[in-house]
């Protein structure tokens, strides 16, 4: 089979690797489309942590069954399915409190081990979901950035009648704002970049804010919403999220930095605050993505900017992909 390897910083190659065989609990899929991530992007430029070389990368994956293990019984050959790349070693007391999301000795495919740029991918039963008719591949592939987003949406408490500050529009930030208002919240993004909540407002019809010139409260019936999300891994938007926050609230940071975060204490305090981290996906986010799809709540329109094409991806990952400022969320089709 063909797989795009990343030999080291700025090298891809396209190499022939042997076909994998499925062991007894595992699948092995032909893959149809993989989501880029920011991991993809940094790995390649060398400033992605715990990472080595060469490695194949690739965590947002979708394709179909052409092989099963012996221990295979809920699968067949031919059906559809996304791919949960997190794998966990089941033995940790993250792992045994139903927090596979954030195992101690978690393993990401794409990352710590070979991914989805390839044309087959042997993965655990236990790590694909199966996706409805109604599905496209595209959307399947972006099943895994918007159950990030998710994640951190459940992790948050949203509900219908939640207030909602989503700090970042980039794709998880739009992926949260996408998720809660299916669940129903009042929604609200905020960004200082006039480009990309253009973009938002347009993919998702929500109302957008400048947090350096407008007041939060404006938009929620002069009070700050119970709910700040912010995925921008921004370490000055995330010192301040306590100052978009009402008393009692709930924080919830999906992005991250490398450093410390200095939040003001007397604030933090005052507000009783609750504040969280918000760390992958469990399996419960991935169906209940994968569901909002098939319900038509969510879609690959809304976070999709750019396709290309397996085969052309060495050539172009440099100039359509790392160099490409117009990139939101790209998709690769096999």
């Amino acid at each position: 089979m063909k797989s795009l390897v990343c030999k080291e910083p700025f090298s891809l190659e396209y190499q022939e690797k042997p076909a994998p065989v499925a062991t007894d609990n595992e699948v092995v899929i032909k893959v149809s489309a993989v989501g880029i991530c920011g991991t993809d992007i940094h790995a390649y430029q060398g400033n992605q942590p715990f990472f080595e070389y060469p490695r194949v990368l690739g965590h947002e994956v979708c394709g179909s069954i052409v092989a099963l293990g012996s221990q295979v019984k809920e699968y067949k050959i031919g059906e559809r399915v996304a791919l949960i790349p997190y794998l966990s070693c089941g033995q940790c007391i993250a792992c045994q409190n139903g927090k596979t999301n954030c195992c101690e000795n978690i393993s990401v495919m794409g990352v710590h081990q070979d991914g989805g740029f390839s044309e087959l991918l042997a993965i655990p039963q236990t790590n694909v979901i199966p996706i409805a008719d109604n599905v496209d591949d595209i959307s399947a592939a972006l099943i895994e950035p918007f159950a990030i987003s998710a994640h951190a949406v459940r992790r948050a408490q949203v509900n219908q009648n939640s207030n909602v500050l989503v700090i970042g529009a980039g794709p998880i930030g739009l992926g949260a704002a996408a998720i809660a208002m299916a669940d129903g919240a009042k929604v609200v993004v905020a960004d200082t970049s006039e480009e990309r909540r253009r973009h938002i407002q347009k993919k998702l019809n929500v109302a957008v804010v400048d947090p350096l010139s407008e007041k939060i409260e404006d938009y929620f019936d002069n009070i700050l919403p119970e709910i700040v999300i912010d995925a921008t891994g921004n370490p000055h938007s995330m010192n301040n999220a306590v100052n978009f926050i009402c008393h009692g609230g709930r924080i919830v940071f999906v992005g991250l930095f490398k450093g410390d975060l200095v939040i003001h204490d007397p604030d933090f305090h005052k507000k009783e605050t609750t504040l969280m981290g918000s760390r992958n996906a469990t399996q419960e986010d991935f169906i209940k993505v994968q569901r909002l799809m098939s319900e038509g709540k969510i879609c690959s329109s809304m976070m999709l900017s750019d396709t290309f094409n397996y085969t052309d991806l060495a050539d172009i990952y440099e100039e359509k992909i790392v160099k490409n400022k117009n990139l939101v969320k790209g998709v690769i089709l096999y």
